[in-house]
């Protein structure tokens, strides 16, 4: 392919990047295509932008280390083709266009040094969304700490069951499309819904990624701590936040968390029309008489104080009610009525990995997979699947996984959040070598505060058998009857779902 100027090669992908009528295939025309390369594609956002492009009809490619479903297969099932590892070697064979960095690639990747020697053209993946897929369309962004996944997946279906053919970009596969990522289907006159992470944008841009999605309307669900290896503190990740509001233009709109108090402190400097949602009253969205079934939760929806409906929505917990409402304040602001939106939400399926249940076996033993990887998104999701599963024994498996909860940080608040299992087993540390003992996880002091709560504790890898099939053998030997076991992690955790449904379908 011949080496195109960039601004010729930014025109041309912008011609490019139109989908059809259905919105998942896209249309390609004569235009010259461009080719990338992504260090990293395994990560969430990475995989899901990698595909739009692909479906876009550019040559896309990259590289990772350690990929698991769902993005492995991901890639698979739409033919991207990707090599295992980081070598210089992987980038000699072919010009590539743009190489896009993740953010989890830093000096000393052997691709990124070659790039760097070569002066290829690096770009990150949000300034490659804000430009390529965000263009001159509405952008809403979804942010905060807990809930983006679901409310972002949530809003991009009120608006495609609504017909306004959203874009879209999803920290993980929604179920309700084939893809995690896509151009919106009116080309730069339609909308764009962003999960916007707080975390930052690659080696040269420690912005949070949010920052680069220009939000018309945004949602902030929560603010808390989080992301220690980047932010030192809740005031740290607050800068961020007020940082994103401060994008907002006039005639934006920004929907909070009413019930948040750090999340309407920075709401309060917002140049834009603020509305609250909530449980109580008086915010400007909220609900009332909630109740729930096997199948769904039931409410009433109130605008500025006033029953406007009942809405029926297949998600559980008190959070999830607050996710809704914040996606239907959001979908009302981009036009479509109650009654379209009363319509589309039934029909809603939940992302992957956000209490996604796996299967139920023999003895009525449930498996529930869930990204929860914060002690309070592990505190409402357990109690969310006691609800649902009411007087059955609720059994967490937790990874320490994320920068976050491996430190010493959280140590507190760990041994706080799983007051509704009454089993609980804790994986192996991700990594402990990272941080001295005073600053790591201390799971032998986590183990000694849950048992002084009558909390039966396993700390999995502590003996010379394998993990985590140790795991396996201890919960062999404790399931009983009726029995709902949840993996939390925002990893793989080293394969124990499909040991588990290995065991199940053998063993019970």
């Amino acid at each position: 392919m011949p080496r195109y100027p960039a601004s010729l090669r930014l025109l041309f992908f912008y011609c490019t990047i139109r989908p059809d009528i259905k919105g998942t295939t896209i249309r390609k025309d004569s235009s010259p295509m461009s080719s990338f390369y992504f260090i990293g594609i395994g990560g969430t956002a990475m995989a899901s932008v990698a595909i739009a492009l692909s479906h876009a009809g550019h040559t896309v490619t990259g590289s990772d280390v350690q990929l698991y479903p769902p993005m492995s297969t991901s890639l698979e099932e739409h033919s991207i083709s990707y090599f295992n590892g980081f070598s210089e070697k992987n980038l000699h064979d072919r010009a590539h266009d743009v190489i896009v960095v993740g953010n989890a690639i830093s000096r000393g990747n052997p691709e990124l040094e070659y790039a760097l020697d070569n002066q290829l053209e690096l770009l990150s993946m949000p300034e490659l969304v804000r430009h390529h897929l965000i263009a001159r369309n509405t952008s809403l962004v979804v942010a905060g700490t807990h809930g983006k996944t679901t409310t972002t997946s949530l809003l991009a279906w009120l608006l495609e069951h609504g017909g306004l053919q959203p874009g879209f970009l999803v920290g993980g596969i929604p179920e309700n499309f084939s893809v995690g990522c896509r151009p919106s289907g009116r080309g730069n006159h339609g909308f764009f819904v962003s999960e916007g992470d707080e975390y930052d944008t690659a080696f040269f841009d420690k912005r949070s990624k949010f920052l680069l999605y220009r939000p018309d309307i945004a949602i902030i669900n929560n603010i808390e701590f989080d992301h220690a290896d980047i932010f030192d503190s809740l005031e740290d990740i607050k800068r961020s936040f007020r940082l994103f509001v401060n994008l907002i233009p006039r005639n934006g709109l920004l929907i909070v968390n009413g019930d948040d108090p750090v999340a309407m402190e920075i709401a309060s400097r917002a140049f834009c029309k603020v509305e609250r949602f909530g449980l109580a009253s008086e915010a400007e969205w909220s609900a009332t008489n909630i109740r729930a079934d096997s199948a769904a939760s039931t409410f009433d929806l109130l605008r500025h104080g006033t029953t406007i409906g009942t809405l029926s929505v297949p998600l559980f917990g008190s959070y999830n009610i607050m996710n809704t409402l914040a996606a239907v304040a959001a979908a009302t602001r981009s036009g479509l009525s109650f009654e379209a939106v009363k319509h589309a939400i039934p029909l809603f399926q939940r992302p992957k990995r956000r209490m996604e249940i796996i299967g139920t076996y023999a003895r009525n033993i449930t498996l529930v997979e869930d990204f929860a990887h914060h002690p309070t998104a592990i505190r409402v999701t357990l109690e969310a699947l006691a609800d649902l599963y009411a007087g059955r024994r609720i059994i967490a498996c937790f990874e320490p996984r994320s920068n976050t909860t491996t430190r010493k940080i959280f140590q507190q608040e760990l041994s706080q959040c799983f007051g509704v299992a009454s089993i609980i087993v804790m994986g192996k540390v991700h990594r402990p070598d990272r941080y001295a003992p005073d600053k790591s996880l201390n799971t032998l002091q986590l183990k000694d505060e849950l048992e002084t709560q009558d909390k039966t504790l396993f700390l999995a890898g502590m003996s010379e058998r394998n993990y985590p099939d140790d795991i396996v053998e201890f919960l062999q030997l404790q399931l009983k009857e009726g029995d709902v076991v949840a993996l939390l992690s925002n990893g793989s955790f080293s394969g124990l779902k499909n040991l588990l449904i290995e065991n199940f379908e053998k063993n019970f």
